[in-house]
Order: C-alpha cells, then sequence, then structure tokens
C-alpha cells in the first residue's frame, strides 16, 4: 500500500512538472477552466457549460497543432563558474545558435537538473512518523521543498537572429549544498496563440559546486592562548613564534651538524651554529558533529552553514584552524594563514554527508590525539546527550575553553543542556534554534 501511494505521490510531481512546461501561464488558466466547465457541464440537460468546454477544448487542441507545425533547430552552450553559494544568486552565460532561416521571437529557457525526489525508505519514514495520512503528504511535499535543489524560473530570451548566436545571462538561487548537476537545456517556444509551448532540449550535463550557506558573523575572541606546534614547523612563516634564523653563535659539543650554518663556517674558518626558537601559536579545534539517523535534517545543513561561516573568517585571523569530522572515516583539516585557503575547507562542507552507521564516540579518540596542540575549542553539535556532555569534559580538564553551540529543531531540544559540565570561565554553551540561527549567532 505505501508503495502504491509512494509511486502516486511521485507521478504527481512529474506531471505537474510536465505540464508548467508544456503550457504557458495562459494555457495553465484555461487547463483549469476545461476541468471546472467539465464537471459543471455533466448533466447537459440542465446546464449549458458543456458548450464553454467544448470551445476551451478547441481552443487548446488549435494550440497544439499550431506548436507542432513550426520548425525549430537550434543548438546552445553553457558556460558555468566553478562555484555557488547557497541563497545567492548564480549568473552564468549560455550561447544559443538559431540554426532556422526564421528569427524566433517569445523563447524562453528553462534548466533542467538531477533528480531530487526522496526515495521510497525515506517516504516509509515519513509514514511511521506520521500517524495520519493527511500529515503524511503534508510532510511528503514539506520534504520535496527541502530537497528543491534550486529555484530556476524561466528565462524570458530576446529576439532569436536567424541563423546567428544570442548570449543571455542565465540566473538561478541554489538551495543546497553539494554537486549541482545540470542536466538539459530547454527552449519552450510558444504557439501563435501563447497557450502550448514547444519545447526543445538539448542534452548539456554539467555541474557546479554550490558552498554552504555562510552567516554574518560578530567580531568572535574566540578564547585560549598560544602552544608549541611541535608538527607544524612548516607554518612557522607566517603564523605565530617561528624556528626561523635568530642569531648566530660558536659550536659547543653535543650541537646537532644540522644547525651548522656553513656559509659563516667558511668565512670564520670555524664552526657556526644557527639558533632558532620554537613555533607557538594559536590553534583551535572546530568539532563538526555529522552523526545522525536521517539522509536529511535541517538541523545538520544549518550545522555545517555555522561551521562554513567560522571556517571562511579564520583567514583574517593569526591563528590555526583544526576542522574535525566524520563520515565514512574520522578527518581533519587544518587552515589559516600560511598553511591552505579556507575555499579548499568549504569544498569539503559542501560534500559532508550524514554519519549513520557510527557513533559519536568515534570521535573522541581524533580529538583526545590533539589535546596538547589546541588553543580552544568550537563545537557544533546535532543535539545533547551524554557523549557529547563527555567530550566537553573531557576538553575542561585538559584545560581547553570550549565554545559550545548546538542546533536545536523549532521545537527545541528534547534533553537541556547541563551547563555544569563547563569549567573555564572563558567557555559558554549557546543553543540556536534552525529558525533564528542568524540572531542567534549576532548574539554570541
Amino acid at each position: 500500500m505505501n508503495r502504491a501511494i509512494y509511486r502516486l505521490l511521485r507521478l504527481n510531481h512529474r506531471v505537474r512538472l510536465w505540464l508548467s512546461r508544456q503550457l504557458t501561464p495562459s494555457g495553465l488558466w484555461l487547463l483549469a477552466g476545461l476541468f471546472v466547465f467539465g464537471l459543471i457541464g455533466l448533466d447537459i440537460k440542465r446546464s449549458i457549460s458543456y458548450q464553454i468546454f467544448v470551445f476551451l477544448l478547441a481552443i487548446l487542441v488549435v494550440s497544439i497543432v499550431l506548436s507542432r507545425l513550426g520548425r525549430y533547430r537550434f543548438s546552445a552552450v553553457r558556460r558555468l563558474p566553478r562555484f555557488g553559494t547557497v541563497g545567492t544568486p548564480l549568473q552564468y552565460r549560455v550561447v544559443i545558435d538559431n540554426r532556422s532561416r526564421r528569427p524566433q521571437q517569445g523563447v524562453s529557457l528553462v534548466e533542467s537538473f538531477e533528480n531530487a525526489l526522496p526515495n521510497f525508505r525515506t517516504f516509509q519514514n515519513i509514514v511511521r512518523q506520521s500517524r495520519q495520512a493527511k500529515n503524511s503528504r503534508s510532510e511528503w511535499f514539506r520534504l520535496l521543498a527541502l530537497r528543491k535543489w534550486t529555484f530556476a524560473p524561466a528565462v524570458p530570451l530576446p529576439s532569436l537572429a536567424a541563423q546567428g548566436e544570442t548570449e543571455v545571462i542565465g540566473e538561478i538561487i541554489p538551495l543546497r549544498r553539494g554537486l549541482l548537476r545540470f542536466q538539459r537545456l530547454t527552449l519552450a517556444c510558444p504557439d501563435p496563440l501563447g497557450l502550448v509551448n514547444r519545447c526543445i532540449s538539448i542534452d548539456r550535463p554539467q555541474s557546479v559546486l554550490i558552498l554552504p550557506q555562510r552567516y554574518e558573523l560578530p567580531a568572535l575572541r574566540l578564547p585560549g592562548s598560544r602552544r608549541n606546534q611541535a608538527d607544524s614547523l612548516a607554518l612557522a612563516a607566517s603564523v605565530g613564534d617561528s624556528e626561523e634564523f635568530r642569531a648566530l653563535r660558536e659550536y659547543r659539543p653535543g650541537d646537532s651538524p644540522r644547525k651548522i650554518h656553513w656559509k659563516s663556517w667558511a668565512k670564520l674558518g670555524k664552526p657556526v651554529i644557527r639558533e632558532e626558537q620554537e613555533e607557538y601559536s594559536v590553534r583551535h579545534a572546530l568539532i563538526l558533529d555529522t552523526f545522525q539517523a536521517e539522509d536529511y535534517s535541517e538541523v545538520m545543513e544549518e550545522a555545517i552553514a555555522i561551521a562554513a561561516s567560522l571556517a571562511y573568517t579564520v583567514q583574517t585571523q593569526e591563528s590555526l584552524l583544526d576542522m574535525v569530522f566524520v563520515n565514512d572515516q574520522a578527518h581533519c583539516f587544518t587552515v589559516g594563514r600560511g598553511l591552505g585557503q579556507s575555499e579548499y575547507l568549504l569544498e569539503l562542507l559542501a560534500s559532508v554527508v550524514p554519519c549513520q552507521d557510527k557513533g559519536f564516540e568515534t570521535l573522541l579518540p581524533l580529538v583526545r590525539s590533539r589535546l596538547s596542540l589546541l588553543s580552544g575549542c568550537i563545537c557544533i553539535f546535532l543535539t545533547w546527550n551524554r557523549d557529547r556532555q563527555t567530550l566537553i569534559e573531557q576538553l575542561q580538564a585538559a584545560g581547553i575553553p570550549v565554545l559550545v553551540l548546538i542546533i536545536a529543531p523549532e521545537k527545541g531540544l528534547a534533553t537541556p543542556p547541563d551547563h555544569s559540565c563547563l569549567q573555564d570561565a572563558d567557555s559558554s554553551l549557546h543553543v540556536l534554534t534552525v529558525n533564528n540561527i542568524q540572531a542567534g549567532l549576532l548574539a554570541l
């Protein structure tokens, strides 16, 4: 039964999408009129509404025939940028070649993207969580809206010259992070009555990486002091103190031959040692919680958006940032001045998926291995429970200040966070709801 309902919902979605492309707005109104007068005119003995129905049907048939009589020959090339950002208009160029001998007017450009319909397993989860069928349908449509890749209205084109090329600017608004896959370019050519479109589809599979949304952040003062970074000598030139040249001195028994300054030895005729100072820098960890049972959730998307916002601001600070998260395995990527660009980390965050087959405890060993290097820690959690509280307690026991951000659904957290786990005066814990993220961040 559930599978049959699932197939009907998919069919309904595809029919609505097909009608929106095959008919112009006027054609959709005519179709609605056909439906209304068809119902009213069922009893032809008591109503003459059937005559209006027949008249509208005749107009629609004539429009369909006229739309098929036209001869159209197009080719098109799409030129996409490398990246886009969720919620930010993405503009790109499209070069259209009208190969017919007549100029074309009133043509519109429609983009087709990868199918984002939820699978049957996701639909079963919706039915299981919703006891009433009405709630199941509303939840299905809500999920369709959440999984929609982009808002891409039809682009009206200028007059297309006969046997000539025309360059236009397309614009879409990405709604989800990840790899946005373009499939087809469709040129919708209306019939002379302006009711039915003749759709010319051109296969142009391309893709563009959509980066996570970024929020405006206040001037955050991340807690923590500089620590010795014994495994980060390559960062010395740009971050904190360094092991660059400090002074020259005479050789002493026991000095490492690696620190001999050969040019000075050749000049003075006796061994000279190059003195260096150890590297100290501020290093923070950004722990992103990716452990959830669902394939998709607003809570995780908001958590990734906050992580992207924090990672993007690191490039203006004299510090390092270790991004720690788990997908198929535990990952740790370091960005900061002198090491890597924040854009690379944004690319990684754009591809993060929920970790459904592991527990939160798989993250703990990776964090423990870096405790001696960390000056502070930012934790972004999807929920609050004993495992996450244990991590905070371990960080506090190691003398590491923490900033904890818990992303809560609109209805709030099932278990209120325990602030007693924060022992450091510089540590803080905040709960941000999915419908009020920006205001919550500005209030930090």
